[in-house]
């Protein structure tokens, strides 16, 4: 027979439910944080487990202990956010929702404080996960970084940003950006123009973000007097690069030695940031990628440092988060690429 509370909580009863007030300032804030038709209520009641009711000043929080507490910390740390000028979003409330399931719940707001850069309009840019503050971190610590991860982490953006601010505080006399051109089986010659012009919509990317942070016009000055170059990876054979802030881009699409020519033309006072997915190669199947060459033997080398974004790092729709984690399922067991 059981016969008092300890009994009962071993012999499995339920737990007694909780409930957690939350002061909202107006409704205004309320629907800030809940969405559009309580889209955003919804992710969380679904993610969490918790009952959440609210009326024109609170919001009350119920349901199983450990569900109420973390919809508790989740709207609260939410709340916070909003406060401080910031919008939230659907991707923005899972992935905050993962780090209070982490037991990391005071990143939630501490991620908003880490301004990176300002753009040309005065946006300010900030780490929005754990793995880009890792990676900007790796940033200005180290000489050579190789950033890897899917599309919309950020990398290159970041990347950027960094190589502007270093030019701005005149750490580097020069930022140089390149790719290889080598584009999910298109061919170079079949583009119309001289060579530049078959190159450009490579490097479309990397303009897109220098115009970002320095402007059109400003942007096209300093390329004028050779303080920014933008070219494919072929133009760096030679070339010893002194004082200089150089970032690859697609590297996964380098073959191993085009790496190693690229990460040996840095000189003094010179960084070097390598970007690129190794799940999106666009080399010959029997070619190895440079890229992930370089990972392999540089992992141990003193001053190099590797990071490695996921889906769980991804900025853009969260709907991409959705396709790569179904690419990576469909992919976890073919073998990597190149021999």
């Amino acid at each position: 027979m059981i016969d008092n509370e300890q009994d009962l909580t071993q012999a499995g009863a339920p737990e007694a439910p909780q409930q957690y007030i939350l002061a909202v300032e107006s409704m205004d804030e309320l629907m800030r944080l809940f969405g559009a038709f309580d889209e955003n209520l919804s992710i969380i009641q679904q993610e969490t487990g918790a009952v959440i009711e609210t009326d024109a000043g609170s919001i009350r929080i119920g349901g199983k202990p450990a569900a109420a507490e973390l919809a508790y910390t989740v709207a609260d740390k939410l709340l916070t956010i909003l406060r401080r000028g910031e919008n939230i979003d659907r991707s923005r409330i899972r992935y905050a929702i993962d780090l209070a399931k982490e037991g990391n719940a005071e990143l939630i707001v501490e991620l908003m404080d880490d301004v990176v850069a300002f753009t040309n309009k005065g946006r300010r840019i900030k780490c929005k996960t754990l793995g880009q503050k890792k990676y900007v971190s790796a940033l200005k610590r180290h000489t050579v970084v190789l950033g890897v991860g899917p599309a919309g982490t950020g990398k290159t953006y970041l990347a950027v940003a960094m190589a502007v601010l270093a030019f701005k505080n005149k750490e580097v006399e020069k930022i140089i950006l390149t790719r290889p051109a080598v584009e999910a089986g298109e061919k170079l010659g079949f583009l119309p123009g001289d060579l530049q012009n078959k190159v450009d919509p490579y490097l479309r990317p990397l303009y897109d973000a220098l115009y970002d942070f320095l402007g059109a016009e400003n942007f096209r000055a300093l390329v004028d007097r050779g303080a920014i170059e933008v070219a494919p990876l072929a133009y760096m054979r030679g070339r010893t690069l002194n004082d200089a802030y150089i970032i690859l881009d697609e590297a996964q699409n380098c073959t191993c030695e085009q790496m190693k020519m690229f990460l040996t033309r840095f000189g003094e006072g010179s960084r070097v940031v390598v970007t690129g997915d190794i799940t999106q190669i666009d080399l010959p199947r029997e070619r190895k990628s440079g890229l992930v060459h370089a990972l392999e033997i540089l992992k141990d080398v003193e001053g190099v440092s590797q990071v490695f974004l996921t889906h769980k790092d991804v900025v853009r729709h969260e709907m991409v988060q959705r396709i790569i984690r179904a690419y990576e399922k469909a992919e976890h067991a073919r073998p990597p690429y190149g021999p």
